[in-house]
């Protein structure tokens, strides 16, 4: 089966998500990943489903019309501070198809993380979803072995390892850490590059606004990739220079165009 691949909603951020969605289908996506639970950042687009039903079902047509599929929900945030009970926004998310919710931690209380992950798992698990635990460079929990470990004490069958191109070359990762562990611990994968020189770039400003083109950077993406299992990959790569350059449209066509030429050659 063809590799499938998802627009993430970072890639072209603070997009009204009819648009977002048009773009994807037009560009050739399979799926489209939105931020159904904002983050409260500037310029955020503020999609808030469950308390939107006219707007939900605008997004089921638009989905339909442009024969795109909802691949992914996001942001859940494992913090003291958030206490949100997410339950509708996952149902919210379900009925409109998807199957994978996106998560990281923001603490260093990995008692506190362990405790609120299970909360959200089993919440997530009443609507069939999958968590997605990510190891963002920029989070107090950074490194595969964190959330490895993290995922092990948790224990639940929907608790899923989210492996970033970018954060994974921050932390080192190697292909044989990946294959060491059984594939089913592996959720969505998000694919980009990370650019040249990285080590002397802000490493928050690369995440946020500078990402590369698969292939074009200096990260481990063809040996990630072939060691992970052959699950969706949603494209998550925000770069203000090429929005710019090429348009919202333009650069999300040539991030999936990239990746595909990349897959092709590499036998992905």
């Amino acid at each position: 089966m063809p590799r499938q691949f998802s627009l993430a909603y970072l890639t072209i951020p603070g997009i009204d998500p009819m648009e977002q969605i048009r773009i994807a289908g037009a560009a050739g996506y399979d799926y489209v990943s939105l931020r159904t639970i904002p983050m409260g950042l500037p310029g955020e687009f503020q999609l808030v489903l469950e308390k939107d039903p006219e707007l939900k079902r605008r997004i089921k047509e638009q989905m339909d019309s442009c024969n795109v599929k909802l691949l992914d929900i996001e942001l859940v945030r494992i913090r003291e501070d958030v206490t949100d009970d997410y339950r509708a926004a996952f149902e919210a998310g379900a009925e409109l198809g998807a199957k994978h919710v996106l998560s990281s931690v923001w603490t260093k209380d990995a008692d506190f993380a362990a405790k609120r992950l299970d909360e959200v798992c089993r919440w997530a698990a009443e609507f069939g979803l999958d968590v997605n635990l990510e190891y963002p460079a920029v989070a107090p929990m950074c490194s595969f072995e964190q959330i490895r470990q993290l995922q092990e004490t948790v224990g639940a069958p929907n608790l899923k390892i989210f492996v970033d191109m970018l954060h994974s070359h921050y932390d080192h990762v190697t292909g044989e850490q990946i294959k060491a562990l059984n594939p089913d611990r592996y959720g969505i994968i998000h694919l980009c590059d990370c650019p040249y020189p990285p080590e002397d770039a802000d490493v928050l400003h690369v995440v946020r606004e500078a990402r590369e083109y698969c292939g074009y950077g200096q990260a481990n993406v063809v040996e990630l990739v072939r060691a992970l299992p052959a699950n969706p990959c949603s494209i998550e790569l925000p770069n203000l220079k090429y929005i710019e350059q090429y348009g919202a449209e333009g650069h999300a066509r040539r991030c999936l165009e990239t990746a595909k030429a990349l897959f092709y050659t590499e036998g992905l």
